[in-house]
C-alpha cells in the first residue's frame, strides 16, 4: 500500500475527518471509495474492464465506438 500526502484547507479537513467517523470509515478508505465511485483504476483495472467487455459485447468495434462518443458527449455536456 501506498502512502500519500495532500494539502487541504481545514474546513475541507474537518469536512472529510467527520464524513469518515460518521461512515465508521478512515479518511484513506473514504478517498479510495471516492476513487473508485469516479472510475479511477490503474492501467492493469482499465485493461482487464476493457477485455470483459469486448468478450461480452455484440457490438461491432464501429457501434462500440459510436456509443462510447456518445456517451463521453453526454457526460461533458451534463457538466
Amino acid at each position: 500500500m501506498s502512502r500519500l500526502t495532500i494539502t487541504l484547507s481545514e474546513p475541507r479537513y474537518r469536512a472529510l475527518k467527520e464524513a469518515a467517523a460518521q461512515r465508521n470509515k478512515t479518511i484513506g478508505q473514504l478517498i479510495d471509495e471516492s476513487l473508485d465511485f469516479y472510475g479511477i483504476k490503474s492501467r492493469e483495472q482499465a485493461l482487464d474492464l476493457v477485455r470483459r467487455a469486448r468478450a461480452r459485447s455484440v457490438l461491432s468495434e464501429e457501434q462500440a465506438l459510436t456509443l462510447a462518443q456518445e456517451e463521453v458527449r453526454a457526460v461533458r455536456h451534463a457538466s
